[in-house]
C-alpha cells in the first residue's frame, strides 16, 4: 500500500476546501439546485457496477448517502434494501452516517439517530475482535451501516455497497472480490474514490472497465466540474458570503496554489490525474526513453498439475520449450560481446524473470532476452536456467536471488558455474549500495529494456522505502496477461545490472578440439550440451576462458 500524495486528515486539507461535514441543519438535499450537476448525474446512474474517479470535495459522497438513505427507506417491493459503507477510515464511516441520519428526517419524515454498534471484525490469524461501527435504522427494516474494509466482514452481506476512497484501502482488490457475490441477489457495488498513483488498484480496475473487461460504468468529476457546476455557490451559502464570479475565480485559485509546487499532487487530487507513486525513483518519461522495441520477451507458465507429472516429462517439455523460445534469440547474439545474467526467483504468485544482458563497446548494457517462469517447479526452473547459461555466449557474470525460497537455485547455479553466479541476499545494506546505480543508468541512458508495458510498470514500481530503493513489499498491480506482479523484471534488471559491474578475473586457455580420450556420453549433460572443460556448451564452442 502506498503512501497518499495528500493526507487524508481532513484538517491538513487546504483551508479553503470545503469540509464534507459541514452541512445547514436545513439543509433539503431533495430541493430543486441542492445538489450539482454531477451529483445528479451520479445517482441517475442505476447501473449494478459503477465507479467514480473524482477530485477531492466534489460531493460524491454526499450524493451517494443520499442514495443510500433512499434506498434503505424504501420497502422491498419499491427497491429498497440493506447499505453498507466501507470507508478508508473510521472517521469517514461516521461522517457518512451522519448525512444518512440528517437525510432521514426529509425522506422519512423523522429523525433517525445515528447508533454505534460492536460489529465482530474478522482478522488475518482466524481471530475475531469487537470493532465499534455506525448505522442508522429505518421504518422499512432496511439499515445503513459503516463498516470496516476487511474482506473477511463483507463476504455473506447483501445490498448495496459503497466502497469509498477506494485507492487507499489495503485490500481493494480482496474487497472488491467479497462484494461481488451481493450482484446474486439483485445487490449493487458503488466505488468512489479519488486517485493514489498510477499503479494503484482503483487505476488498474478504471482502466480494466474502460476495455470493457469488468462491467463497471466509469464517472469522472474533477474539481473543476464540480466550481463549474456550483461548488463555490454553496461554500458561499454555506458561510453567509456573496457570490461573484471574480470571487470564484480567486478562490479557485487559492485551492490550487495550496499545493504550492507540488504540481502531480494537485493533479491527481483535484483533477483525477493519477501520478506516479509517490516517492518513485524513476518516472514514467525516464523509463521509456531507455526502451527499445523488438527486444526478446518469452513466458513460460504451467498449471498446477504439471509440477505432478513425471520426472522425464517435465524435464523433456523444460527443454522442448528452451528450444522453440530461446535458442532462435541465442543464436543472433555477438559471441565477442561479454552477457551477463539477472534472475529474480518466484515459485508461485509472482513471477521468476531472468535478464540477459549484452554489455557493448560503448559501455551500454543492452537486454537482449527476458526469460519469465510462472508456476514452473524447482527443478524446471533449474532445466531452463542451466539450458540458457550452458549457451550463452561468453557468460562473464549473473547475480541471483537467494533469498526464501530462491536459495536453492541459486545455490546449484552456483555449484555448476562457480565464481560466474553471486548470489544476493536481499539486505538493506544490498539495496543502499546496489540500488542507486540502477536507477542512475536510466539517467545516463546505459541502460536498454524492452518496451514492453510490463516492464514499464515493474520499473514504475520501485521506491524509495524507508531511505531505500526497493519495491514495496506488500505492492502487487496486474500485468498485462491479468496476474499478479511485484516488480519482477525491475529487481532481475537491479541484478543483472549488479553482475554487470563485478570483477571477472581471465583465465588463460587454448582450446585443443574436442577431447577424443573418453566417449562422448561421458560428458553429456543432462540437457544434451557436451562438458568442454570447465562448462557445458552445444558442442564446438571455444568460450575463451571459463
Amino acid at each position: 500500500m502506498t503512501t497518499p500524495v495528500l493526507t487524508r486528515d481532513p484538517d491538513a486539507l487546504p483551508e479553503e476546501l470545503p469540509r464534507g461535514s459541514e452541512i445547514p441543519e436545513s439543509l433539503d438535499p431533495l430541493a430543486d439546485g441542492i445538489l450539482m450537476a454531477h451529483q445528479r448525474s451520479w445517482l441517475a446512474d442505476e447501473s449494478d457496477l459503477k465507479l467514480c474517479e473524482k477530485g477531492r470535495r466534489t460531493g460524491i459522497t454526499f450524493a451517494e448517502m443520499l442514495g443510500c438513505a433512499l434506498i434503505a427507506a424504501a420497502a422491498r417491493g419499491a427497491g429498497g434494501q440493506n447499505c453498507f459503507y466501507i470507508g478508508d477510515t473510521k472517521d469517514k464511516g461516521r461522517e457518512a452516517i451522519g448525512y444518512v441520519a440528517h437525510f432521514s428526517r426529509v425522506i422519512a419524515g423523522a429523525a433517525h439517530p445515528i447508533e454505534e454498534f460492536l460489529f465482530e471484525d474478522q482478522q488475518p490469524d482466524g481471530t475475531t475482535k469487537f470493532i465499534s461501527a455506525y448505522r442508522v435504522r429505518f421504518a422499512s427494516g432496511f439499515r445503513v451501516e459503516a463498516l470496516s474494509s476487511n474482506p473477511a466482514n463483507i463476504r455473506g452481506l447483501q445490498g448495496t455497497v459503497v466502497i469509498d476512497e477506494a485507492a487507499f484501502h489495503k485490500d481493494v482488490r480482496e474487497v472488491i472480490d467479497a462484494v461481488n457475490a451481493m450482484l446474486i441477489w439483485g445487490g449493487k457495488v458503488r466505488i468512489i474514490s479519488t486517485h493514489n498513483g498510477y499503479l494503484n488498484a482503483f487505476n488498474e480496475l478504471i482502466r480494466e472497465a474502460r476495455a470493457g473487461k469488468n462491467g463497471f460504468a466509469v464517472h469522472r468529476y474533477t474539481f473543476g466540474d464540480a466550481v463549474a457546476n456550483g461548488l463555490y455557490k454553496r461554500v458561499c451559502m454555506m458561510q453567509g458570503k456573496d457570490w461573484s464570479a471574480e470571487a470564484e475565480a480567486a478562490w479557485e485559485a487559492s485551492v490550487r496554489r495550496a499545493y504550492g509546487s507540488r504540481e502531480a499532487a494537485m493533479r491527481q487530487e483535484l483533477d483525477a490525474e493519477p501520478a506516479e507513486m509517490e516517492g518513485a525513483a524513476l518516472t514514467r518519461v525516464q523509463i521509456e526513453a531507455c526502451m527499445a522495441k523488438g527486444i526478446p520477451f518469452h513466458r513460460w507458465t504451467q498449471p498446477d498439475s504439471f509440477k505432478n507429472a513425471d520426472e522425464a516429462v517435465r524435464k523433456a517439455a523444460a527443454v522442448a520449450w528452451c528450444k522453440t523460445h530461446l535458442e532462435p534469440v541465442l543464436e543472433t547474439l555477438d559471441r565477442t560481446r561479454p552477457h551477463f545474467m539477472g534472475e529474480d526467483f518466484a515459485r508461485s504468485g509472482d513471477a521468476t524473470d531472468i535478464i540477459i544482458l549484452e554489455q557493448g563497446v560503448d559501455l551500454t548494457r543492452r537486454t537482449k532476452l527476458i526469460v519469465e517462469l510462472r508456476n514452473i517447479p524447482f527443478d524446471q526452473q533449474r532445466d531452463v536456467l542451466f539450458w540458457l547459461l550452458d549457451r550463452l555466449p561468453n557468460f562473464q557474470k549473473g547475480a541471483m536471488d537467494r533469498t526464501g525460497n530462491g536459495a536453492y537455485l541459486a545455490e546449484v547455479a552456483a555449484q555448476r558455474y562457480g565464481a560466474r553466479i553471486v548470489e544476493v541476499s536481499f539486505t538493506r545494506a544490498w539495496y543502499e549500495l546496489e540500488m542507486p546505480p540502477y536507477i542512475e543508468a536510466f539517467s545516463d541512458r546505459t541502460i536498454v529494456l524492452p518496451a514492453h508495458e510490463d516492464v514499464l510498470r515493474d520499473h514504475q514500481a520501485l521506491q524509495y522505502t524507508n531511505g531505500i530503493i526497493r519495491v514495496p513489499e506488500n505492492f502487487r498491480f496486474k500485468g498485462s496477461d491479468g496476474l499478479d506482479r511485484h516488480g519482477d523484471s525491475a529487481i532481475a534488471g537491479a541484478l543483472a545490472w549488479h553482475a554487470s559491474n563485478q570483477d571477472v578475473v581471465p583465465m588463460e586457455f587454448q582450446s585443443t578440439g574436442r577431447r577424443t580420450a573418453l566417449t562422448a556420453e561421458d560428458f553429456t549433460s543432462p540437457l544434451g550440451g557436451r562438458r568442454m572443460g570447465f562448462t557445458r556448451g552445444g558442442g564446438g564452442l571455444d568460450f575463451g576462458g571459463f
